[in-house]
């Protein structure tokens, strides 16, 4: 595998930064309700406008059909430009998108996969509910087959961007078998049905970006079940496979230019003895060389994901080696952080962090849970990449 770029990816690399520095929005990002869904969307068709929109996509759904290392690059630039690694596009470009190219009928894939890149529509994710969040096999939504329609009754929870979206991945129990993961079918959800109850939840950073969805007796097409009913489980299998794999680049490249901008910071605040700066310390030195590792051998494995993914249609489970990795030392460097700063991080602002230290300190702690919680991704890691017995 070669870690580097060859010179038509460095001139591509130029073109990004390019557009983006001439075309990136300048003003604050709303971080709720219908002025963050606008604003995010007039975002999104920019980018399809200037024909940035879906760069490893291929052609024929909208996209530019370049490589995946296009795509990383593109990811590694958009977050020097200083844009949101998540915003309300994000289910839509990097879970069921992608989920519907590898899974969907022709016909399913000409109603979606435009208006995702086109910046027309918002989507989120219908999995977790309160008794089955990472143990999907769990999950209780229901769903009877009535005629050519599903009938759903039911709840989820941490849905992000429910409260403005137009469609929802979900996952429905539409029947029983042998095994606990039988009998679950991966849907498309108009979220303006009858029927339908959006509640917001609000998060200890203040945030109101998940909320719980209550379902009740709400009807869907039959033609809307991607795969077969009762066969939803493997769907859903390749969606968490993108959701766990390199679609958080760019909050990536954010958390490595966050390490070095602490680095600055350690050689102008005064460390712990109250006479040296904070890099002298050599407890803090330790920590942040330790970050500073961490943050490179994150960027190596992406890379490695995008080399191994090149060569197949849906990612592998070590997808979930790069998820577990990144909710561990993104809490790390917020700890960090906190402790060389002090009371100064409830006040401070970073450059890299639009919500503050304070507001990424708080929601690093999600980072363990969101997409499947640790506990779950080393069971994957020691199940389907290390082949350890049960």
């Amino acid at each position: 595998m070669d870690l580097g770029f060859s010179p038509q990816e460095t001139e591509f690399r130029d073109e990004v930064r390019t557009w983006l520095r001439e075309n990136a929005p300048r003003e604050t990002r709303p971080t709720t309700g219908r002025a963050m869904r606008e604003h995010d969307l007039a975002w999104q068709r920019r980018q399809w406008d200037g024909g940035w929109a879906g760069i490893s996509w291929p052609e024929e759904y909208g996209g530019r059909g370049l490589s995946l290392i296009q795509q990383l690059i593109w990811y590694e630039e958009y977050a020097l430009a200083g844009q949101p690694g998540i915003d309300s596009c994000f289910v839509g470009l990097n879970h069921a998108g992608p989920t519907l190219m590898a899974r969907a009928t022709e016909e399913q894939k000409a109603a979606h996969l435009r208006p995702v890149l086109r910046g027309d529509v918002v989507w989120c994710q219908g999995f977790s509910e309160p008794d089955a969040g990472s143990d999907l096999g769990s999950l209780s939504t229901r769903a009877e087959i009535d005629g050519d329609e599903l009938v759903v009754t039911g709840q989820k929870i941490w849905t992000s961007f429910a409260q403005v979206a137009d469609w929802q991945e979900l996952l429905v129990r539409t029947g029983r078998g042998d095994r606990k993961h039988d009998g679950i079918t991966w849907v498309i959800c108009d979220m303006h049905s009858p029927g339908i109850e959006v509640r917001p939840i609000r998060t200890m950073d203040d945030g109101e970006e998940f909320c719980e969805v209550y379902y009740d007796e709400v009807r869907i097409p039959l033609a809307n079940v991607v795969g077969e009913v009762g066969g939803g489980w493997s769907v859903a299998m390749s969606t968490l496979g993108f959701e766990r794999g390199t679609s958080f680049t760019a909050n990536q490249v954010r958390l490595a230019r966050t390490v070095e901008e602490l680095y600055e910071l350690a050689g102008q605040r005064t460390g712990p003895d109250g006479r040296r700066p904070v890099i002298a310390d050599d407890e803090f030195a330790r920590r942040l060389a330790t970050a500073r590792a961490e943050v490179s051998a994150l960027r190596a494995m992406t890379y490695a994901g995008i080399s191994r993914n090149a060569r197949t249609a849906t990612p592998g489970p070590e997808g979930s080696l790069i998820k577990l990795y990144y909710a561990e030392v993104a809490r790390r460097v917020y700890e960090l952080a906190f402790d060389m700063l002090g009371a100064d991080a409830l006040r401070l602002s970073s450059r890299w962090e639009p919500d503050g230290w304070s507001g990424k300190y708080l929601y690093s702690f999600s980072l363990s849970i969101g997409g499947g919680t640790s506990e779950i991704m080393r069971n994957i890691i020691g199940d389907r990449v290390l082949g350890l017995p049960r």
